[in-house]
């Protein structure tokens, strides 16, 4: 092949097939990051090779470009990949492809061949993902923030209340926590938001949420769940948070201490009729724990 040089330095993949899908050509690229030289793929089916890619969509792409000339383009944030090639950076097990497939015609202008050519995005879909988290997350906790909450409350909100399924919140704050940042400085009570936050989600199933609601006020998200048993999940955050020893080592020295949090429990009931009112109940809920002697639960029914 005339090209052949230039394809082979060129810092993407590049794969002819014939009608049948044999491999006719396969470039550096590819074999620098599949493992598999040319000459042991040229001439054989490419889906003998990556029988995960033999796929409906891929089928009905192929053979939209064989018959009709047409352009396919595999994005990454619909498809992720098309080769399954081992990435081990950026946090994605598997390199993110940009994938364009194509037509090759011969000298009659028949489209006697298909062209595939496969572009590494790893690195742009991590920095996307990054940007995605930083306006989701709490910079601080790292928890979600108080927006994601809100867009996330009003979906599960409207999905229990459409099948009539359990859903509570439980709010809660740190007691004293403008004593703490007084006494031991801002350093410290960044410590203690870090640490009750970390602690709360240890203690929620992996489809809760929590949040950041505001300085320190956090927000949890319990799907399928009714009150009593949002009591009991809000009971051992509170228990788990009061028995923790917080360390910080400053420059007037060691500091250890204990923190307490009060709680508001409240559940989707048959007059909530907006995830306002629920958040709202949630947390008038966490007022009456704080003015009735602080580090306990209360609960706050709707009906």
């Amino acid at each position: 092949m005339i090209y052949r040089q230039v394809f082979d330095v060129i810092n993407i993949g590049i794969v002819i097939l014939d009608t049948e899908l044999n491999v006719c050509y396969w470039n550096r690229w590819m074999t620098q990051h599949s493992g598999i030289e040319c000459e042991d793929i040229i001439g054989s089916p490419l889906l003998e090779f990556f029988p995960e890619i033999n796929t409906k969509y891929l089928d009905r792409s192929v053979k939209a470009v064989l018959r009709f000339g047409n352009f396919v383009f595999l994005s990454q944030k619909l498809h992720k990949y098309l080769f399954k090639f081992k990435k081990d950076t950026s946090g994605f097990q598997h390199m993110q492809q940009s994938v364009t497939i194509g037509p090759i015609r011969g000298s009659d202008n028949s489209i006697d061949h298909v062209f595939i050519v496969v572009q590494d995005v790893t690195e742009m879909a991590a920095y996307e993902r990054k940007l995605h988290e930083m306006n989701i997350k709490d910079g601080l906790t790292g928890i979600y923030n108080r927006r994601y909450l809100e867009s996330r409350l009003k979906d599960e909100f409207d999905r229990h209340k459409r099948y009539c399924h359990a859903l509570s919140i439980i709010m809660f704050d740190i007691d004293h926590f403008k004593a703490i940042n007084d006494s031991y400085g801002h350093q410290y009570g960044d410590i203690i938001l870090k640490k009750v936050s970390s602690t709360a989600l240890n203690t929620l199933r992996a489809n809760d949420m929590l949040a950041r609601y505001g300085g320190e006020e956090f927000c949890c998200i319990l799907p399928e769940t009714t009150i009593s048993n949002a009591m009991m999940v809000a009971e051992r955050i509170r228990k788990n948070v009061e028995s923790q020893e917080n360390k910080f080592s400053g420059i007037s020295g060691d500091i250890t201490a204990k923190v307490t949090i009060s709680l508001g429990v409240s559940e989707l009931c048959e007059l909530t009729d907006t995830h306002e009112k629920l958040l709202k109940k949630a947390d008038d809920a966490l007022y009456a724990a704080k003015h009735t002697g602080r580090n306990k639960v209360v609960q706050m029914n709707l009906d």
